[in-house]
Order: structure tokens, then sequence, then C-alpha cells
């Protein structure tokens, strides 16, 4: 009996020290007991990081739409920097909220729905002076006149289908646009078809490179005067090797630029970034001035370069500061493309322009005639940048078109000019 009493007695306190530890395990298995769910009556602690706002950071690359928000009461709000609230044409002095918002025309027809343009080219006005014993083609509309001031852009661009098909007929609610980074303060017009004065030159390439197909470019180009050149327009040729050649300056007469195309001959190597800074910095750099007009260049050759002192981006750079489209014809015909042709490429789609391939040298008329065409269906949009600064330094353009149809072709940017300029 004293043996088993003791015995008890040690399982007793056995049992003391070790229930404790398998409470504890019986406890944390049963939900509800140690992790309670929480209880709604009592506030929860507030997460470590907050959730994301799909709201917040910067824009998403698709634009809201342009068109005009609706007008509401103002309202009070504490003073601090001035925000864009709309963009009212400048003729109201009402205070516009904050959209990348351009506004609607007032009292303009209605609007045709978009199509590709027909194939006849809309006529240009006459000028008011002309160059004596200088003959140019007639036409019998008003001349469109835009006044731009330092702090407004003038921007041309063109809207194309899926299948490259020419859009005509669009709003400027159908377009969203921001200057680096931010929506315009002010749109001062937009304009359909634009015939705003052309100012335009072709630089042929005429190195060695190209002898055999020189010909049958200068019958091209000159085509192309033909038909592009309305009274208002001026136009320049130039060839290129290792040096530029001023075959004939701005001039508004056909005749002349024919001539000036029939004076090129083929020969030496070739400087093709120099002649393309050169050519942007004194024929399209020094057409700044109060009156808008549309700035392109037309560069038949075959992308090589093996003389200039010049680099790619120094070209390209110099083309963006003079405002310049530059159109690019290969004269490379070989079923595949080489590196000369990415160049051009390279050029054309960093200042708004576009890169034609022939296939044929018969085909360098149809490139022509493609240019000819975007030429006479571009569109116009006059605003005003917000946090403009006169410094010199480079902006980005980023325009939208609201239809995933469609795509807009203009140039990546541009320079604002320094206080000086």
């Amino acid at each position: 009996m004293i043996v088993l009493s003791r015995k008890t007695r040690a399982a007793r306190l056995l049992l003391s020290g070790v229930a404790p530890f398998f409470s504890f395990l019986l406890l944390s298995a049963v939900p509800g007991t140690l992790a309670q769910a929480p209880d709604p009556s009592r506030p929860s602690a507030a997460p470590l990081y907050p959730p994301l706002n799909p709201q917040s950071g910067p824009p998403p690359p698709q634009l809201r739409s342009l068109a005009p928000a609706a007008r509401s009461a103002p309202q009070q709000t504490a003073p601090g920097p001035a925000v864009p609230q709309t963009f009212a044409p400048p003729s109201q002095t009402s205070t516009p909220p904050s959209s990348a918002q351009l506004p609607t025309p007032q009292a303009t027809p209605s609007q045709p729905p978009p199509t590709a343009p027909s194939n006849q080219q809309p006529g240009n006005p006459a000028l008011q002076t002309r160059p004596p014993g200088q003959t140019s083609p007639t036409s019998d509309e008003a001349v469109t006149t835009i006044r731009v001031q330092a702090n407004e852009v003038n921007l041309i661009f063109t809207v194309t289908d899926k299948k490259g098909r020419f859009i005509t007929g669009l709003k400027r609610e159908n377009f969203g646009l921001l200057d680096d980074g931010r929506p315009p303060i002010a749109v001062i017009g937009f304009r359909q078809q634009t015939n705003l004065p052309l100012r335009v030159g072709i630089m042929i390439d005429t190195s060695s490179s190209i002898r055999q197909r020189f010909q049958f470019e200068q019958d091209s180009a000159v085509e192309f005067f033909l038909q592009i050149m309305h009274r208002n327009d001026r136009a320049f040729v130039q060839g290129f090797d290792i040096e530029t050649n001023m075959a004939q300056d701005y001039t508004n007469s056909v005749d002349l630029l024919n001539q000036g195309i029939r004076k090129l001959r083929p020969g030496g190597g070739t400087a093709l970034y120099d002649a393309l800074y050169k050519t942007c910095r004194d024929q399209m750099l020094t057409l700044r001035g109060d009156e808008a007009v549309r700035k392109a260049l037309i560069l038949v050759s075959d992308g090589d370069d093996n003389y200039s002192r010049a680099t790619q981006v120094d070209a390209i750079k110099e083309c963006q500061r003079a405002e310049t489209i530059v159109y690019t014809i290969s004269t490379n015909v070989s079923p595949s493309k080489d590196k000369g042709d990415e160049t051009l490429k390279i050029i054309s789609d960093a200042t708004g322009g576009q890169a034609f391939y022939p296939t044929r040298i018969e085909d360098v008329a149809t490139g022509f005639h493609n240019i000819e065409e975007e030429l006479r269906s571009q569109y116009s949009l006059q605003y005003r940048p917000a946090d403009f600064k006169a410094d010199g330094s480079f902006r980005t353009i980023y325009l939208q078109a609201t239809d995933p149809r469609y795509h807009v072709r203009t140039r990546k940017g541009y320079f604002a000019p320094r206080a000086a300029e």
C-alpha cells in the first residue's frame, strides 16, 4: 500500500506538469481559441502598406477624349498655382477645368464621317506678292494664315487606318494630346486638310552610287512639283554628294524648279548627315516667323553615308529644331533592305514623316505621289503648352486618336525656342 501510494503521488505530479502542455496543443488546434476572428466592434490596425490605387501614378497611354467638358458653376478653391480647367477658345473668359480636352469649334458646319480622301486635290490660295518673272499655278481659295507666337506650337499630323489609307473628316474631340507630359492650357485652332502655305525641299543624292537611276529620279521630282505646287507654296531643289549643291532656291515657279533639277549631275561620295543638317539649318530654321507654314523635306537617297562629320543624331535634332517633316524615298531597289534603308526609316520616324521603299525604279514616282497625297490630307493643331519655358529644351509630343482603328503620325517633339531667338 505504501509503494502504491508513492507511485500514485509520482503519477499525479507528472500529470500536473504535462497537462498544461497538452492543453496548449489542444487549444491551438481548435479554431477561434488562440487565433480568434477579429471583433467588428473593435477598430482594426492600419495595414503596413496601403493597397495600390489604380488611379495613382503617371497617366495611362490611352488618353481621354478631347471633347469639351460639361460646364459647371465655378467652385471656391484655396489659393494655389493656377490649374487649367478647360480648353475654351481664347475669346471666352471663363476659367476652364482640368482636362486634356480641346474645344469644339463654334458654329462649324456638320462634318462628314471619316473617310479616305478622294484623288481630287484641294485648291490653294493665291499669293499676295509674287517674285517678278515667275509663273505659278492658279487657285481660287483664300490664303490660310495662322499667326504663331513664341509660346505656341503649330502641330501638323496625319491620320491613317490600319491599311495606311488617309483618314479625313475627324474633329478635335477625336484626339488626345500631351505636351511634355501635360495637356495644353489652350487650343488656338484645329483644321482639317490644311491649306497652310507649304515650304518643301527635294534633296537628291547625286553620289556615284545612284548614277544608273538618276534620270528617273529627276523625272519623278519634276512630276511631283507639277502636282503639289500651288500659288502660296514655295519649293527648292538641292543635290548632295560630299557637298551640297543648291540648284534652285525657294521659288513658286515650276519651270525654275525643273531647270534646277536638270542641272544636277551624279558623282562623288555621300555626306548624307551633313547635307540634312545644313539644309535644315539654312533653309528651314530660317523660316521662323509670325506666320505658320508646313515645312517638309523629301530625301531621295540610298541612305548610305561615308563622308559626314555630323552624326545621325545631329541631323535629326536639327530637323526637329527646324520643325521639319522628312519623307524619305529609298533608291535601293533590291529585294532586301540594308543598313541605308534603316537609316532612312529612323530619320523619317523621328520627324513625323514616312519612308518609302520602291521595289522597282519606276516605283519612285509612286513614292512621290503618296507624299503628295499626304501633304494634302493633313491636320493642323495650334495650341499653347503648359509650363512652357523658352530655354531651348526638348519637349516631347504624344498625340493619339481616341479610336484605336486610327494611327496618328507626327513628330516626336520639338525644341523650345530660347529667349534670345
